[in-house]
């Protein structure tokens, strides 16, 4: 049986934790590990996570003494998977965004694949509660990605996925300094030049409904230089 982590970056998501993790162990039903990366949160998150711990030994954390945003800490989640021999890993927001019964879909198309991306634009567009102008920077933010980078994927940006081992094996983790979507594009980007298998299938992304979202203009523009980067470093073989 392939052993499998699902790493949830976390800064002040005590509330919305607090329900997820019952969640996932609900749906789940193979004794899936949770790893939470938690940067320090004021609101207690990481409290959270140890009262879960003395019932359960599948979950873990990793305590980071400041806020140093989410690519960095999906790294160590990483970092953390490979050491441990974990056979999938998995991303997944932290504010319920990412339905927890989609994980048994994963674990189906994922020995198949070797990254499995959940797609909110795969056959149709699947966004609940969004502003339409967000929703619309979203769609336009995931078309000019495909067409620069060249990745025949639609939803470059989308934070819900599965990695088999070997993916990870074959980046230098040390290198990846970016965040937020960059970092999402990044990942993928680096998958696709090394010709591994990509599959999206299609999930239905709902908005937070507690807490804040973490996005930014900083994490856009750097969504928007990253796809130009990537595209020149692979030109000249830099990547």
């Amino acid at each position: 049986m392939p052993k499998s982590l699902i790493i949830i970056p976390t800064y002040n998501e005590a509330e919305n934790i607090s329900k997820l993790i019952p969640d996932i162990i609900k749906y789940a039903k193979n004794g899936i590990d949770i790893l939470v990366v938690d940067d320090n949160s004021p609101d207690g998150t990481a409290d959270v996570i140890r009262n879960f711990q003395k019932e359960n030994q599948n979950i873990f954390i990793l305590h980071r003494l400041k806020k140093a945003g989410l690519g960095t800490a999906y790294v160590a989640g990483f970092e953390f998977a490979l050491k441990n021999g974990y056979d999938y890993i998995f991303e997944m927001d932290a504010d319920y965004s990412h339905d927890p019964r989609e994980i048994k879909n994963f674990l189906k198309r994922i020995e198949k694949c070797d990254l499995v991306i959940g797609s909110r634009y795969y056959q149709g567009v699947r966004v609940l509660n969004w502003p339409l102008r967000r929703l619309i920077l979203s769609v336009f933010a995931n078309l000019y990605t495909k067409i620069i980078t060249g990745m025949p994927i639609y939803d470059a940006t989308g934070g819900y996925k599965c990695f088999k081992r070997k993916v990870l094996e074959s980046i230098d983790l040390s290198k990846i300094k970016s965040n937020g979507y960059a970092f999402q594009i990044e990942m993928n980007f680096k998958a696709y030049k090394k010709n591994f298998e990509m599959c999206e299938m299609p999930i239905t992304f709902i908005d937070r409904v507690k807490g804040h979202s973490k996005m930014n203009r900083k994490i856009v523009w750097e969504a928007v230089w990253m796809v130009w980067k990537l595209r020149f470093k692979s030109i000249f073989n830099f990547l």
